[in-house]
């Protein structure tokens, strides 16, 4: 039986939109060209802005998300412009998207921070209550964002592009809300993992030695 070509075209296209991707695409705020990236995968979607020549950092918001016929459905867990906009639900429809996947890495996917390693051993925190650190991995894309899901205090993000093999993980930071300089720094770092935990070591972005333990994010 001979299958419809235009079903296979269509179908094709739908898988290109649900399965998890990186793209950008640029808009112009007061005479600035933004960059808009876009982490998406099964169920998460992260939007980022910054500048395409600075790349100091805009604004950042993300969460899980409904797909429609038009785009995105998205109801938000950040929104570091949540003081001036309110927004907790928006909607996104990908008009000039450009894909800007990566080589799939491994690490891929959600992760919360889950606790540190000091002298004294592992000291563990809750990832269920509504003060969450997330870093999101995709196609060589890395973000993490700290925020609060009940008060949408937003505390900070940061990301670029990452690789890792071997137990060697390394960050090129492109946008870090916090510090704007620290954009085209280069992070090494040694890892573990462990079932669904990863363990994160070397020194932080100020030059400080950290160690630290990720866990897969279940929902």
């Amino acid at each position: 039986m001979s299958t419809n070509p235009y079903f296979l075209i269509m179908f094709f296209l739908l898988s290109i939109n649900i399965s998890a991707q990186v793209f950008t695409f640029t808009s112009n705020q007061q005479g600035q060209e933004i960059i808009h990236k876009i982490l998406v995968d099964s169920d998460y979607l992260i939007e980022t802005r910054y500048n395409s020549e600075s790349n100091v950092f805009v604004s950042t918001r993300g969460g899980f998300y409904q797909k429609n016929k038009e785009g995105f459905d998205i109801r938000l867990e950040f929104n570091s412009n949540y003081t001036k906009d309110s927004l907790k639900r928006i909607k996104l429809v990908p008009k000039g998207w450009k894909k800007s996947s990566l080589d799939k890495q491994i690490h891929y996917g959600k992760w919360l921070m889950a606790g540190r390693v000091g002298p004294e051993g592992e000291k563990r925190r809750t990832i269920n209550g509504p003060r969450k650190t997330l870093k999101f991995l995709l196609d060589g894309h890395f973000q993490w964002t700290a925020f609060n899901t009940e008060s949408f205090k937003f505390y900070g993000s940061g990301g670029g592009i990452y690789f890792a093999k071997d137990g060697d993980y390394v960050e090129s930071i492109v946008y870090f809300s916090r510090d704007d300089s620290k954009s085209g720094a280069v992070l090494p770092f040694d890892y573990e993992l462990r079932g669904s935990d990863w363990y994160h070591k070397g020194l932080n972005s100020k030059g400080e030695p950290m160690h630290e333990i990720w866990t897969q994010r279940k929902n």
